[in-house]
Protein backbone atom coordinates (compact mmCIF):
# COMPACT_ATOMS: atom_id res chain seq x y z
CA UNK A 1 0.00 0.00 0.00
CA UNK A 2 2.57 2.41 0.92
CA UNK A 3 4.31 1.74 -2.25
CA UNK A 4 1.56 2.73 -4.10
CA UNK A 5 0.90 5.69 -2.41
CA UNK A 6 4.34 6.87 -2.95
CA UNK A 7 4.28 5.82 -6.46
CA UNK A 8 0.54 7.92 -6.66
CA UNK A 9 2.20 10.99 -5.47
CA UNK A 10 5.02 10.93 -7.76
CA UNK A 11 2.74 10.13 -10.68
CA UNK A 12 0.63 12.94 -9.53
CA UNK A 13 3.60 15.72 -9.35
CA UNK A 14 4.90 14.75 -12.62
CA UNK A 15 1.16 15.08 -14.54
CA UNK A 16 1.30 18.79 -12.25
CA UNK A 17 4.54 20.06 -13.77
CA UNK A 18 3.69 18.69 -17.01
CA UNK A 19 0.39 21.09 -16.81
CA UNK A 20 2.23 23.86 -15.67
CA UNK A 21 4.88 23.48 -18.36
CA UNK A 22 2.09 23.34 -21.00
CA UNK A 23 -0.19 26.09 -19.64
CA UNK A 24 2.30 28.47 -18.42
CA UNK A 25 5.76 28.28 -20.64
CA UNK A 26 4.38 26.49 -23.77
CA UNK A 27 0.69 27.31 -24.74
CA UNK A 28 1.17 31.55 -24.03
CA UNK A 29 4.08 31.72 -26.94
CA UNK A 30 2.12 28.64 -29.11
CA UNK A 31 5.40 26.46 -29.06
CA UNK A 32 3.34 23.05 -29.83
CA UNK A 33 6.34 20.88 -29.10
CA UNK A 34 4.73 17.80 -30.18
CA UNK A 35 2.79 15.42 -27.79
CA UNK A 36 -0.77 15.24 -27.08
CA UNK A 37 -0.66 18.79 -25.79
CA UNK A 38 1.12 20.22 -28.11
CA UNK A 39 -1.50 18.78 -30.86
CA UNK A 40 -4.52 20.34 -27.79
CA UNK A 41 -2.18 23.75 -28.44
CA UNK A 42 -2.32 23.81 -32.23
CA UNK A 43 -6.28 22.51 -32.43
CA UNK A 44 -7.04 25.31 -29.37
CA UNK A 45 -5.56 27.93 -31.87
CA UNK A 46 -7.25 26.30 -35.07
CA UNK A 47 -10.04 25.72 -34.14
CA UNK A 48 -11.01 27.09 -30.65
CA UNK A 49 -11.18 23.35 -29.49
CA UNK A 50 -10.43 23.04 -25.67
CA UNK A 51 -7.14 21.91 -24.29
CA UNK A 52 -8.20 19.53 -21.55
CA UNK A 53 -11.34 18.09 -23.85
CA UNK A 54 -8.33 17.30 -26.76
CA UNK A 55 -5.91 15.48 -24.38
CA UNK A 56 -9.13 13.46 -22.98
CA UNK A 57 -10.28 12.27 -26.05
CA UNK A 58 -7.27 10.97 -27.06
CA UNK A 59 -6.05 9.87 -23.85
CA UNK A 60 -8.91 7.26 -24.16
CA UNK A 61 -8.30 6.23 -27.55
CA UNK A 62 -5.05 5.53 -26.62
CA UNK A 63 -5.15 3.36 -23.47
CA UNK A 64 -6.81 0.83 -25.57
CA UNK A 65 -3.57 0.73 -27.64
CA UNK A 66 -1.55 0.70 -24.13
CA UNK A 67 -3.75 -2.16 -22.55
CA UNK A 68 -3.28 -3.88 -25.69
CA UNK A 69 0.66 -3.83 -26.11
CA UNK A 70 2.12 -2.72 -22.85
CA UNK A 71 -0.01 -4.93 -20.47
CA UNK A 72 -2.31 -4.13 -17.16
CA UNK A 73 0.24 -2.98 -15.23
CA UNK A 74 1.63 0.01 -17.08
CA UNK A 75 -2.28 0.38 -18.31
CA UNK A 76 -3.34 0.88 -14.90
CA UNK A 77 -0.24 3.58 -14.34
CA UNK A 78 -1.30 5.18 -17.78
CA UNK A 79 -5.00 5.46 -16.50
CA UNK A 80 -4.22 7.51 -13.68
CA UNK A 81 -1.68 9.69 -15.62
CA UNK A 82 -4.49 10.06 -18.88
CA UNK A 83 -6.97 11.26 -16.64
CA UNK A 84 -5.28 13.29 -14.67
CA UNK A 85 -3.40 15.62 -17.26
CA UNK A 86 -7.11 16.90 -19.08
CA UNK A 87 -7.77 17.71 -15.42
CA UNK A 88 -4.91 19.25 -14.41
CA UNK A 89 -4.72 21.28 -17.37
CA UNK A 90 -8.20 22.47 -17.17
CA UNK A 91 -7.66 23.69 -13.44
CA UNK A 92 -4.15 25.14 -14.13
CA UNK A 93 -4.67 28.64 -15.00
CA UNK A 94 -3.06 29.61 -18.41
CA UNK A 95 -1.06 32.29 -17.64
CA UNK A 96 2.47 33.80 -19.07
CA UNK A 97 4.81 33.00 -16.05
CA UNK A 98 7.50 33.97 -18.45
CA UNK A 99 7.67 36.25 -21.34
CA UNK A 100 10.92 36.02 -22.98
CA UNK A 101 9.43 33.07 -25.64
CA UNK A 102 13.10 31.78 -25.90
CA UNK A 103 13.85 31.57 -21.86
CA UNK A 104 10.14 30.14 -21.48
CA UNK A 105 11.05 27.38 -23.93
CA UNK A 106 14.05 26.23 -22.50
CA UNK A 107 13.12 26.40 -19.16
CA UNK A 108 9.74 24.51 -19.85
CA UNK A 109 11.13 21.83 -21.83
CA UNK A 110 13.43 21.36 -19.23
CA UNK A 111 10.71 20.43 -16.73
CA UNK A 112 9.03 18.93 -18.84
CA UNK A 113 11.39 16.35 -19.41
CA UNK A 114 11.85 15.71 -16.09
CA UNK A 115 8.10 15.32 -15.83
CA UNK A 116 8.18 12.50 -18.15
CA UNK A 117 11.05 10.74 -16.91
CA UNK A 118 9.57 10.26 -13.42
CA UNK A 119 6.52 8.99 -14.80
CA UNK A 120 8.57 6.35 -17.23
CA UNK A 121 10.59 5.56 -13.89
CA UNK A 122 7.59 4.68 -12.32
CA UNK A 123 6.36 2.56 -15.24
CA UNK A 124 3.16 5.17 -16.00
CA UNK A 125 3.14 8.19 -18.19
CA UNK A 126 0.50 10.59 -18.90
CA UNK A 127 -0.98 9.36 -21.90
CA UNK A 128 -0.54 11.05 -25.29
CA UNK A 129 2.48 10.51 -27.69
CA UNK A 130 4.66 9.50 -24.43
CA UNK A 131 2.50 5.82 -25.03
CA UNK A 132 4.58 5.26 -28.75
CA UNK A 133 8.04 5.44 -27.04
CA UNK A 134 7.09 3.21 -24.42
CA UNK A 135 6.42 0.71 -26.91
CA UNK A 136 9.28 0.98 -28.74
CA UNK A 137 11.29 0.71 -25.74
CA UNK A 138 9.47 -2.94 -24.87
CA UNK A 139 9.88 -3.97 -28.00
CA UNK A 140 13.01 -3.22 -30.04
CA UNK A 141 14.36 -1.59 -26.85
CA UNK A 142 14.81 2.22 -28.26
CA UNK A 143 15.31 4.40 -26.07
CA UNK A 144 12.78 6.40 -24.53
CA UNK A 145 14.06 9.82 -25.67
CA UNK A 146 14.43 8.94 -29.12
CA UNK A 147 10.89 7.33 -29.03
CA UNK A 148 10.04 10.57 -27.53
CA UNK A 149 11.50 12.73 -30.27
CA UNK A 150 10.82 10.92 -33.68
CA UNK A 151 6.45 10.77 -31.79
CA UNK A 152 6.79 14.47 -31.41
CA UNK A 153 8.70 15.20 -34.84
CA UNK A 154 4.85 14.51 -36.63
CA UNK A 155 3.22 17.51 -34.04
CA UNK A 156 6.25 19.86 -34.64
CA UNK A 157 5.51 19.41 -38.31
CA UNK A 158 1.86 20.47 -38.09
CA UNK A 159 2.92 23.51 -36.20
CA UNK A 160 4.80 24.98 -38.93
CA UNK A 161 1.56 25.02 -41.02
CA UNK A 162 -0.38 26.67 -38.41
CA UNK A 163 1.90 29.12 -36.30
CA UNK A 164 5.10 31.16 -37.81
CA UNK A 165 8.70 29.88 -38.61
CA UNK A 166 9.91 30.85 -35.30
CA UNK A 167 7.24 29.07 -33.33
CA UNK A 168 8.43 26.09 -35.71
CA UNK A 169 11.78 26.36 -35.20
CA UNK A 170 11.18 27.04 -31.12
CA UNK A 171 9.21 23.82 -31.24
CA UNK A 172 12.35 21.66 -32.81
CA UNK A 173 14.26 22.79 -30.06
CA UNK A 174 12.31 22.33 -27.22
CA UNK A 175 12.40 18.54 -28.42
CA UNK A 176 15.99 18.47 -28.39
CA UNK A 177 16.03 20.17 -25.21
CA UNK A 178 13.30 17.57 -23.49
CA UNK A 179 15.28 14.50 -25.49
CA UNK A 180 18.45 15.84 -23.45
CA UNK A 181 17.32 16.26 -20.08
CA UNK A 182 15.04 12.82 -20.43
CA UNK A 183 18.49 10.94 -21.17
CA UNK A 184 20.52 13.02 -18.79
CA UNK A 185 18.41 11.70 -16.12
CA UNK A 186 17.61 7.85 -17.64
CA UNK A 187 21.55 7.53 -18.00
CA UNK A 188 23.22 10.95 -16.72
CA UNK A 189 21.98 10.60 -12.72
CA UNK A 190 22.93 6.77 -11.97
CA UNK A 191 26.52 7.26 -12.98
CA UNK A 192 28.99 5.25 -12.16
CA UNK A 193 32.93 4.95 -12.13
CA UNK A 194 34.76 2.16 -12.69
CA UNK A 195 38.37 2.36 -12.54
CA UNK A 196 41.01 -0.40 -13.17
CA UNK A 197 44.38 -0.33 -10.99
CA UNK A 198 47.82 -2.14 -11.24
CA UNK A 199 50.11 -1.41 -8.42
CA UNK A 200 53.11 -3.25 -6.72
CA UNK A 201 50.76 -2.57 -3.09
CA UNK A 202 47.64 -4.53 -4.82
CA UNK A 203 46.80 -6.00 -1.57
CA UNK A 204 47.12 -3.00 0.57
CA UNK A 205 44.40 -1.40 -1.66
CA UNK A 206 42.30 -4.15 -2.10
CA UNK A 207 42.09 -4.20 1.55
CA UNK A 208 40.97 -0.39 1.93
CA UNK A 209 38.82 -0.39 -0.73
CA UNK A 210 36.90 -3.20 0.52
CA UNK A 211 36.69 -1.98 4.24
CA UNK A 212 36.79 1.46 3.88
CA UNK A 213 35.14 2.36 0.88
CA UNK A 214 32.70 -0.84 1.30
CA UNK A 215 33.04 -2.02 -2.73
CA UNK A 216 33.70 -5.10 -4.21
CA UNK A 217 37.17 -5.54 -5.91
CA UNK A 218 37.96 -8.07 -9.03
CA UNK A 219 40.99 -9.68 -10.01
CA UNK A 220 41.94 -9.53 -12.91
CA UNK A 221 45.21 -11.43 -14.37
CA UNK A 222 47.22 -9.15 -17.04
CA UNK A 223 50.31 -9.61 -19.20
CA UNK A 224 52.84 -6.70 -19.90
CA UNK A 225 53.42 -6.64 -24.13
CA UNK A 226 56.31 -5.03 -23.49
CA UNK A 227 58.33 -7.12 -21.19
CA UNK A 228 55.58 -10.30 -21.00
CA UNK A 229 55.47 -9.27 -17.34
CA UNK A 230 52.30 -11.47 -15.41
CA UNK A 231 50.42 -8.96 -13.31
CA UNK A 232 47.18 -8.56 -11.42
CA UNK A 233 44.97 -5.53 -12.04
CA UNK A 234 42.19 -4.79 -9.44
CA UNK A 235 38.99 -3.65 -10.85
CA UNK A 236 36.20 -1.90 -9.05
CA UNK A 237 33.01 -0.33 -9.96
CA UNK A 238 31.91 2.91 -7.33
CA UNK A 239 29.92 5.56 -6.84
CA UNK A 240 31.05 9.20 -8.12
CA UNK A 241 30.84 10.29 -4.42
CA UNK A 242 33.43 7.39 -3.39
CA UNK A 243 36.10 8.10 -6.31
CA UNK A 244 37.89 10.92 -4.47
CA UNK A 245 38.34 8.23 -1.38
CA UNK A 246 39.66 5.78 -4.22
CA UNK A 247 42.19 8.00 -5.40
CA UNK A 248 43.64 8.82 -1.68
CA UNK A 249 43.80 5.18 -1.12
CA UNK A 250 45.95 4.38 -4.18
CA UNK A 251 48.16 7.51 -3.84
CA UNK A 252 48.52 6.38 -0.01
CA UNK A 253 50.23 3.15 -0.83
CA UNK A 254 51.68 3.80 -4.11
CA UNK A 255 52.08 7.25 -5.73
CA UNK A 256 52.98 5.79 -8.70
CA UNK A 257 50.24 2.75 -9.70
CA UNK A 258 48.79 3.07 -12.64
CA UNK A 259 45.15 3.77 -12.93
CA UNK A 260 42.66 3.62 -15.84
CA UNK A 261 39.00 5.07 -14.89
CA UNK A 262 35.88 4.80 -16.89
CA UNK A 263 32.91 6.59 -16.44
CA UNK A 264 29.69 4.13 -16.86
CA UNK A 265 26.20 4.68 -17.71
CA UNK A 266 24.33 2.66 -15.27
CA UNK A 267 25.24 -0.85 -13.33
CA UNK A 268 23.35 -3.49 -12.17
CA UNK A 269 23.80 -6.50 -9.84
CA UNK A 270 25.25 -6.81 -6.39
CA UNK A 271 25.39 -3.73 -4.25
CA UNK A 272 24.18 -1.37 -6.79
CA UNK A 273 20.67 -2.49 -8.11
CA UNK A 274 19.83 -3.83 -4.27
CA UNK A 275 21.38 -4.25 -1.00
CA UNK A 276 23.85 -7.01 -0.40
CA UNK A 277 27.76 -7.87 0.65
CA UNK A 278 30.44 -7.11 -1.06
CA UNK A 279 31.27 -8.77 -4.24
Amino acid sequence: MLKWIRKLVYITGAIILISICVNMFFGPHNIAAGGLTGLAIILESLMGLERSTVILIGNLALLVVTFIFLGKEIFLNTVIGAILLPVFIGIIPQITLVSDTMLSMVVGSVLFGAAVSVLYFNNASSGGTSIPPLILKKYFNVSTSVGLFFTDGVVVILCLLVFSVDTFFYAICSIFITSAAMNYIENGINKKKMVYIISDQNDLIKDDILHDVGRGVTIIPVIGAYKQNERQMRMVTLDKKNYQHLLSIVNKHDEKAFMITDTVSDVHGQGFTYESGSV
